[in-house]
């Protein structure tokens, strides 16, 4: 039994050893299995790590640094540091702010457990390496955990995006401010095509707040009936993907204004748009279609041809004196025809210059269409004597503007002007006179061969164009006062300057007299004329000594005829106071035939001492007037009565007719009734017996009239023209008062002493009537 039990016991021990066995077994295998999958997870680390941007470093609680050679290289350290202070080596590694950071970084990470990122660079290197420290958990010594990666790509293109970041921030605002500032409304729709943004242009036409309460509000700027309403060019826009492009109305400002709206699709599927005000645009439009019918008006009423071509050029529009000018018919007008084709039309109508080469000359003339900036400008002579001034301006639209001005009458008036001038130019040079023409400058400009000739100076200096002042100086010498030379500047100055004619003579040297002027002239300038008076100058000499003789002479006479007529007074006063002592029966009574020849002497004395008292008033000739206020009828009656009797002697009808209104003037009264006196007597000289004889007087406020009319046998017009002479008798009056003729040109002395004017009117078997018109005063 025994034994049986020690084998069970055997066997169960064996058992349980086998058992132990294949556990063992399975546990080997499971480990090895498990370490060949840990080596092949570490080689697998390490291959990472290896190959991994980022390499770890662990910084421990006492201060040591444990680091791969790979940071070590990436520190630019020529071995691993031991401490952080060991990362800063003198020219290598960190600098020495950069590691005291790090350290800072570390300690902050071992007490508070915070990691931290920081960005470093080596010195000397480009190498940027960033730094994350993190605490370790497994470490018993907490270490930290230092992952150090590679930034360097990344930190530059970290610069360079936030350099772009920056640019498009900049840029975004500006944009903005430009947006905000644009001077026309601009907005933004969102995928509702609501408004999302508008600038302030847009509040302003709005007459909104500001821009969030246009927004929040929807104010369109459009008006809702306008062509479907304010979002019809939104929708179409950002149906088609297009720009859609409205010429709308809107009210702003309370006045209509005409907008052209443009909506622009965005890829965000919104819309943005903007409008600009076109209504000033619209206006200058219309304006310039209006100036453009009124030029062609204009141009159609001028005297010139004128045609345009438009860019194609092909005639846009002529006027009337082109068609005429060029025979044109208005259905080839009215075809359009293209600018060669009307060339080859004037050509036909023999209105164009002959020319050798004719399609060589027409593509000439085509280059008028880019001609350069200014006119181009020809004259065409036509067959049979026509003129033509062409004119041709290139368009800025590419078309081209051209004048014909009808030139042939200009010509010939050129062509007659010049001869005219080369007429004036012989006539100039041959001119008895001495001309000179100076210029506003005072440079002498023309002068003739006898302007030269008077001066006798050179060719040469005159071909100069001297100045006034030293021509002056050039001739004083040959004047007989050379200070009278300063006078020719003078009068060219006032001729030329002040517009004034001025003249004066001047005496040479030779014996000469030469009277100038200087004359201004329609162009500015002065002409300078001399003329030789010299022998003129010698026959007024003559004629001044001989008036002078001549008023010695009557005034030796004058006193004569006075001092004979006081001597012819004297004895005649002697024998008028005889005979009417004889007359009056002084000396006895006298027969009557003696008493008619005492009468007779009577008469002849009393005749005789008339015509003395006339001969010395015509020698005092009106002088010594005594002005009073003289009543003209009272005068009028005075001479009528010493008249009286001569009118009875010769049975005269005798009618006197004074008028209220002949009044009073005023004047010597004594003069004034002899003026009446021999008015009376010159008409009683000439009368038959029984003859008629008239004194009448009358006159208005300011004048006074006498008249004295007879019915005699009158004057021819000769006699009547001399009646006022002196001493000049009538023909047919041989004796008498009339015949030695001092009464009428005694009335005249006296009339017009007194500012009065007389007249005489006669006709042969008429009569005749004498008028005396006084002034008042």
């Amino acid at each position: 039994m025994l034994g049986t039990g020690a084998t069970i016991a055997v066997g169960a021990v064996l058992l349980v050893l086998v058992l132990l066995g294949v556990v063992a077994l399975f546990v080997g295998l499971r480990a090895r299995g498990e370490a060949v999958a840990t080596a092949r997870d570490n080689a697998r680390l390490h291959a990472l790590l290896r190959t991994s941007p980022a390499a770890a470093m662990l910084a421990r609680g006492d201060g040591r640094l444990e680091m791969p050679d790979m940071l070590a290289d990436w520190f630019g350290l020529s071995e691993p540091a031991a401490t952080i202070g060991g990362l800063t080596n003198g020219d290598t590694g960190l600098r020495a702010d950069d590691a005291a950071l790090i350290g800072h970084d570390v300690d902050t990470a071992h007490r508070a457990g915070r990691g931290f990122n920081r960005v470093v660079r080596p010195q000397g290197s480009s190498r940027a390496l960033m730094m994350c420290g993190t605490r370790g958990i497994d470490e018993p010594r907490s270490a930290v955990v230092i992952w150090v990666f590679d930034v360097t790509d990344s930190s530059d293109e970290r610069d360079r995006l936030a350099g772009e970041v920056a640019r498009l921030g900049d840029a975004y605002d500006a944009l903005t401010g430009l947006i905000e500032a644009a001077p026309l409304p601009m907005w933004y729709r969102g995928h509702d095509l609501k408004l999302m943004m508008v600038n302030a242009a847009y509040v302003d036409a709005v007459d909104g707040r500001d821009a969030s309460e246009v927004v929040a509000r929807g104010l369109e700027l459009i008006d809702g009936f306008e062509r479907g309403g304010p979002l019809t060019g939104a929708m179409a826009a950002r149906e088609k993907g297009q720009p859609i492009e409205q010429v709308l109305p809107a009210t702003i400002s309370g006045s209509r204004r005409m907008l052209r709206v443009i909506d622009v699709p965005l890829s965000t599927g919104s819309v943005a748009g903007f409008a600009v005000d076109i209504e000033d645009l619209e206006q200058a439009r219309s304006g310039a279609k209006r100036f453009a019918e009124a030029q062609r008006g204009m141009l159609d009423r001028l005297s010139a041809g004128v045609a345009q071509f438009g860019a194609d050029r092909t005639l846009v529009f002529s006027n009337q004196p082109f068609s005429r000018l060029f025979a044109i018919r208005p259905e080839w007008l009215a075809e359009g025809m293209e600018f060669d084709r009307v060339l080859e039309r004037m050509r036909e109508s023999n209105r164009l210059p002959e020319v050798r080469d004719f399609p060589g000359w027409k593509a000439e003339r085509r280059n008028w269409f880019v001609g350069a900036e200014g006119a181009t400008e020809e004259s065409w002579h036509l067959p049979g004597g026509t003129h033509l001034r062409v004119v041709a301006q290139s368009l800025p639209d590419g078309g081209l503007l051209l004048i014909f001005e009808d030139r042939t009458e200009q010509v010939q008036l050129a062509s007659a002007r010049d001869t005219l001038l080369r007429v004036r130019t012989a006539t100039f040079d041959n001119l008895f006179e001495a001309l000179g023409v100076f210029a506003a400058d005072g440079r002498l400009q023309l002068w003739n061969n006898r302007f030269r000739a008077v001066w006798g100076v050179d060719e040469t200096f005159l071909a100069g164009h001297p100045r006034v002042d030293t021509f002056a100086a050039e001739i004083a010498g040959k004047l007989v006062t050379p200070n009278r030379a300063a006078l020719i500047p003078d009068l060219v100055r006032a001729a030329t300057m002040e517009r004034q004619q001025r003249g004066g003579r001047v005496a040479l040297n030779d014996g000469r007299h030469f009277e100038f002027a200087a004359v201004p002239l329609p162009d500015g300038n002065a002409l300078f004329t001399m003329l030789d008076i010299t022998d003129s100058r010698r026959a007024e000499q003559a004629l001044r000594e001989r008036a002078d003789a001549l008023e010695d002479a009557d005034k030796l006479k004058t006193q004569f005829v006075a001092n004979m007529s006081y001597e012819l007074k004297t004895p005649l006063t002697s024998i008028g106071g005889f005979a009417e002592m004889l007359h009056g029966g002084y000396a006895g009574d006298l027969p009557e035939q003696a008493q008619s020849y005492v009468e007779a002497i009577l008469d002849s004395v009393e005749r005789l001492g008339l015509l003395i008292d006339d001969v010395l008033d015509l020698t005092q000739g009106g002088e010594g007037l005594e002005r009073t206020d003289v009543d003209l009828a009272m005068v009028a009656r005075e001479a009528a009565s010493a008249v009286q009797p001569a009118i009875r002697r010769h049975r005269i009808d005798f009618a006197v007719e004074l008028a209220r209104s002949a009044g009073r003037v005023q004047g010597d009264a004594r003069r004034l009734r002899e003026v009446i006196e021999h008015l009376l007597r010159n008409a009683l000289a000439s009368l038959p017996p029984s003859g008629r004889l008239l004194l009448h007087a009358d006159g208005t406020a300011t004048r006074a009239r006498i008249i004295v009319s007879d019915d005699g046998p009158g004057l021819d017009q000769e006699s009547a023209a001399r009646a006022f002479d002196r001493f000049a008798a009538p023909q047919g009056q041989p004796g008498g008062e009339r015949a030695l003729g001092t009464g009428l040109p005694l009335a005249r002395q006296f009339v017009e002493a007194h500012g009065g004017t007389i007249g005489l009117v006669s006709e042969p078997g008429q009569g005749t009537l004498v008028t005396v018109d006084l002034p008042r005063r």
